[in-house]
């Protein structure tokens, strides 16, 4: 498995737009809005290619119904995800299943999803979102991303 570094960080938030400014003026973050990957599971999503780090947050109203309230009650806010991106998806997560690490989500998106949603960046994007939390803290994604170009 050829490992090409860290794609980007997944950081848990309570307020977005405080972190993004916060992010912004540190690094020189340019966000895009991706709230469509984390609606239906009450998050705001924000991402920063160029410095590499994701905001996730409650979407205002939808505290109690949010996948990141259990997280951000237990551990405040902080790194929730790490994103490598690997040469081949497939072939990492036939590694994480040799040792026993269950797959929580997976997503392979169309060309025209990535057209749509991520401003047409890649022309391949795949992840596997790992269950990795017990064993490091936090979780792992194996990402595939192929840029355009």
């Amino acid at each position: 498995m050829a490992v090409n570094g860290v794609n980007r960080i997944i950081v848990a938030v309570r307020d977005l737009e405080r972190s993004k400014s916060y992010y912004s003026g540190l690094l020189g973050a340019h966000f895009y809005e991706a709230n469509w990957t984390g609606e239906p599971f009450g998050i705001e999503v924000a991402i920063s290619w160029n410095a590499g780090i994701e905001l996730c947050a409650p979407i205002p109203g939808r505290e109690r119904n949010c996948a990141l309230t259990p997280f951000l009650d237990q551990q405040g806010e902080g790194i929730l995800n790490v994103v490598f991106n690997v040469a081949n998806a497939d072939d990492a997560l036939q590694r994480a299943k040799a040792a026993d690490i269950q797959t929580i989500n997976a997503v392979d998106y169309t060309q025209a999803e990535i057209d749509e949603h991520l401003s047409g960046l890649f022309s391949r994007y795949k992840e596997y979102f790992l269950n990795t939390g017990a064993q490091c803290g936090y979780g792992i994604t194996l990402g595939q991303f192929e840029t355009k170009g």
